[in-house]
């Protein structure tokens, strides 16, 4: 099919002449890359007349192609993938519309799973890394002058840290008496990493 690059876009005003056209454009030079690799669907122009007809056609249509040269011709082009999706509905390609949409809802949940697991991994690592920070503060503290020394309150939660040392902070709170929440339990431990601090810096490094 040879697309001509002369049309006036006063030809084809109403919605469904605009359908019918894109349609038959897309079947004489169009193409949809597998969209598990990528989004991309595009039409190749013999003319850039034509390329910015097509384009004028589709922004009509309220979507945002682009155009750019490849050899000796012009390639229109989609690369969101819900603005893909209202043009097969436009075109009326309702199965591979599906088809797509299908992909799309897979690829999505499987992009949340991992924004999601990833995440908690990485919150996982803070919390791990924070206690271990903790426990050393701790242990330090009960090398030099003994948890004893410490207020009553910070005793407290220096015991049940060197306890349970893969519990939160909210655990760790729910454990107390009376209990305490969790920025409580964080400025406690703050506390005591600033005492084991002071203290590394007047006895000169760790005790063992």
């Amino acid at each position: 099919m040879i697309l001509r690059d002369y049309v006036d876009l006063t030809v084809i005003q109403s919605t469904c002449c605009k359908r019918a056209y894109l349609r038959g454009a897309f079947l004489g030079a169009g193409s949809v890359s597998d969209p598990e690799k990528g989004y991309h669907l595009e039409f190749v122009n013999p003319s850039i007349k034509h390329a910015e007809f097509l384009q004028e056609v589709m922004t009509t249509l309220e979507m945002e192609p682009k155009v750019v040269p490849r050899k000796n011709n012009y390639v229109l082009y989609l690369k969101e993938g819900t603005q893909i999706v209202d043009l097969l509905n436009i075109m009326g390609a309702h199965i591979a519309l599906m088809e797509l949409e299908n992909v799309r809802i897979v690829k999505e949940v499987r992009n949340n799973v991992n924004r999601i697991v990833n995440c908690e991994t990485a919150n996982l690592k803070k919390t791990v890394s924070a206690a271990v920070r903790q426990m050393q503060d701790i242990e330090y503290v009960q090398n030099t002058i003994g948890i004893s020394a410490l207020p009553e309150n910070l005793q407290q939660v220096a015991t049940y840290r060197l306890e349970y040392p893969s519990s939160t902070l909210k655990e760790l709170g729910e454990l107390l008496n009376p209990p305490v929440g969790k920025s409580g339990v964080n400025h406690r431990l703050k506390k005591i990493s600033e005492i084991a601090e002071q203290l590394r810096e007047t006895r000169g490094g760790n005790v063992k």
